[in-house]
């Protein structure tokens, strides 16, 4: 109970918080070369490292991940392009293959909290993306993560996403019809913040896909438990006046679901929203993709439905399987499709 106090009361103070929430000083830096990207199953330069230079003149470490098939297409020239970091990503024979590509497709990957670029199951993530298929994908660390500098906040991370995409469509020659953007935990609030920051802009995406995302950060820390068994809030719940004390205290607020609602509602030719939550994930609980797609449904649908009336006009529009797990879709006007798919397995 003490050490309970103690971690509640440590993580009033925004310094302290951020450490706890971003968990960015947590990596495998020590022993692992990120310069190096062979040590996680990669050919040799279908990775080129680089960095980008954010509006507020952060340095965010980058991968480039060629597709495997395009990567072995070209494999004679890859091979003699001069490995690890690059100073200058524009003279390589990777960038060149995405960018003079006219049909290139280009997915944006926003990792979860802690680690770094490449660490736990994240250069797998990469691996299923590109070992069949022909998407290039663009993953980065945030400020403060692996070899980035700065420090994180909700703002900061925006700015980060927001330079990967700027990279994406104005140095790579990308447009944003052909960019999928992509996050996972954490990544999903960066993925929403990009996808509210580009809509507001005029900017649709090919794709918006978010794996186990959350509403809100002071909704999930009221269930949330890390590593799957260390409660946050949780115990507060029992007792409102004291959570809702506590919530007010957090920070960065990442409120997602109100951000995707505003995307939907300000979709101008097409949208493709899609959540993706494991049934059993332990630490972020998959009804938070529910809220998630309600918010973003509600948008389209163009009515003030309460809870159970919503959930009737879910169900019309769901697909379940005898394992418990479902597909779930809403569609609208113009050319807009929001679905929601909960898997049986994947934690996070």
């Amino acid at each position: 109970m003490g050490l309970y106090v103690t971690f509640i009361l440590l993580g009033a103070f925004p310094f302290f918080q951020r450490h706890f929430l971003y968990a960015h000083r947590i990596n495998t830096l020590f022993w692992h070369n990120l310069n190096k990207p062979e040590y996680w199953g990669f050919a040799r330069n279908q990775v080129t490292p680089f960095s980008l230079t954010t509006v507020d003149e952060e340095t965010i470490y980058a991968w480039h991940i060629l597709p495997l098939p395009t990567y072995l297409r070209h494999e004679d020239k890859l091979q003699a392009q001069q490995p690890g970091f690059s100073d200058d990503i524009t003279k390589t024979t990777s960038f060149k293959l995405l960018k003079d590509d006219p049909e290139a497709r280009l997915v944006i990957y926003f990792h979860g909290n802690a680690g770094h670029i490449a660490q736990g199951f994240r250069s797998e993530s990469y691996h299923t993306l590109t070992d069949s298929s022909r998407y290039h994908v663009l993953a980065i660390d945030y400020r403060g993560f692996g070899k980035s500098t700065g420090t994180p906040s909700e703002t900061g991370l925006l700015h980060d996403g927001a330079a990967a995409v700027d990279w994406a469509m104005h140095v790579a020659g990308i447009p944003a019809g052909r960019i999928i953007i992509m996050g996972q935990s954490l990544g999903t609030a960066v993925t929403s913040a990009v996808a509210e920051h580009f809509a507001l802009q005029g900017i649709e995406f090919a794709g918006v896909i978010l794996i186990a995302g959350f509403s809100s950060l002071p909704t999930l820390l009221s269930s949330y438990a890390a590593a799957g068994f260390i409660p946050v809030l949780s115990p507060l719940r029992p007792i409102p006046p004291l959570l809702r004390f506590f919530q007010r205290f957090i920070v960065d607020k990442w409120k997602s679901a109100d951000r995707l609602a505003r995307v939907a509602s300000l979709a101008q030719t097409r949208l493709r929203l899609t959540f993706i939550h494991a049934k059993n994930d332990l630490e972020i609980p998959c009804h938070e993709s529910d809220a998630l797609f309600k918010s973003a449904a509600s948008a389209i649908i163009h009515e003030d439905l309460d809870d159970d009336s919503f959930s009737s006009w879910k169900e019309l529009r769901t697909l379940r399987r005898d394992d418990g797990t479902f597909i779930a879709t809403a569609t609208g006007d113009p050319d807009i499709v929001i679905r929601e798919e909960l898997v049986p397995y994947g934690g996070r």
